[in-house]
């Protein structure tokens, strides 16, 4: 009987992840249907060819990871910027999350090897403070969630074209949760460039529910939505 192997997808709600539209550039996939995720070097990736490309590495007995993505006018040169990955900060041994929607990581060889549980933030890499499971921090100083410092810091802009309202330049896609940005062209409608929907940038209302009371240049009844503190997360079926 032959193996079945799961198909390698990365998780739409991580948001250590920093997701993009463009193709995979160690293997040129270009199929939309599969994320892809921006590397520490700029070089975006789909899951299998990042899986496929660290085994390999593995198999040689290589534990330091540099990107094989092609670089340069003619292609020839390889990127060979070394990809970091996450260590526990009470061993420093490699790590993986179970529970993609939990911060707080306990260290299977903090316990082994040790004795005794270490619980430390994904987050912020410090060791666990306050209650858990959490999404969005601990309780230690200073742990943020980048995505949701950027829609606080971010500027507000104004849109021409529908009455010169103003609104955050950008915001995290109702849906997905991915962070998008308006040009300030056009209409106020805006289509997420990971899950492909169709969004109202004022109102934060999916283009169809937006459009029961408003039009495409118009304002919202209920007004400019506050600027978001917390990032969506995508419920897919």
């Amino acid at each position: 009987m032959t193996e079945q192997l799961e198909e390698k997808r990365y998780d739409p709600k991580d948001t250590s992840l920093k997701f993009v539209a463009r193709k995979d550039e160690i293997t040129l996939d270009d199929d939309p249907s599969v994320l892809r995720a921006e590397m520490s070097c700029g070089h975006a990736v789909t899951p299998e060819s990042l899986t496929g490309w660290c085994r390999s590495l593995l198999d040689q007995g290589q534990y330091k990871f540099p990107c094989p993505a092609l670089t340069g006018d003619d292609a020839r040169q390889k990127c060979n910027k070394e990809w970091p990955y996450v260590e526990c900060p009470g061993c420093q041994s490699f790590v993986e999350r179970a529970n993609l929607t939990n911060l707080c990581v306990l260290c299977t060889v903090c316990k082994a090897e040790k004795g005794r549980s270490f619980q430390f933030c994904w987050q912020c890499m410090r060791p666990w403070k306050g209650e858990a499971p959490r999404s969005d921090r601990c309780d230690n100083p200073g742990c943020t969630n980048p995505d949701i410092e950027k829609l606080a810091k971010c500027r507000d802009i104004t849109l021409p074209s529908v009455a010169n309202v103003k609104c955050p330049s950008m915001r995290a896609c109702p849906t997905c949760g991915n962070l998008v940005e308006h040009n300030t062209t056009g209409c106020k409608n805006i289509i997420c460039n990971r899950c492909r929907v169709e969004f109202c940038f004022i109102c934060l209302k999916v283009t169809k529910e937006c459009l029961k009371s408003a039009r495409h240049f118009t304002i919202c009844p209920g007004g400019v939505a506050p600027r978001q503190t917390s990032i969506p997360k995508w419920q897919r079926n």
